[in-house]
């Protein structure tokens, strides 16, 4: 089992930038994601790189967060600019659909 681990996440201004970080602990040859849950609220996806990668971003973060892959690293990255107090969550990667175990995700929070 590929263990995922998510790191760089902080606290932030409004307008301001982080760039998150997903380590597995084997290859990622599927499709990966960045998913957040906000609290009271269900998880949700927010961007997706297949191994060719052909990305996907939910409308909430289109033209502000680039999500990258670095294939001989086995790492994710989502790079997040013009943050919004509407992203704090605890930030998740995992497989598209989810098939790893989660990890303990990594919290951003967005002060106004």
């Amino acid at each position: 089992q590929v263990q995922l681990v998510e790191s760089g996440g902080g606290l932030v201004q409004a307008g301001g930038s982080l760039r998150l970080s997903c380590a597995a602990s084997g290859s990622i040859p599927y499709v990966m994601a960045w998913y957040r849950q906000a609290p009271g609220k269900q998880r949700e996806l927010v961007a997706s790189i297949s191994n060719r990668a052909v990305t996907y971003y939910t409308d909430s973060v289109k033209g502000r967060f680039t999500i990258s892959r670095d294939n001989a690293k086995n790492t994710v990255y989502l790079h997040m600019n013009s943050l919004k107090p509407e992203d704090t969550a605890v930030y998740y990667c995992n497989t598209q659909p989810s098939i790893y175990s989660w990890g303990q995700g990594t919290q951003v929070t967005v002060s106004s």
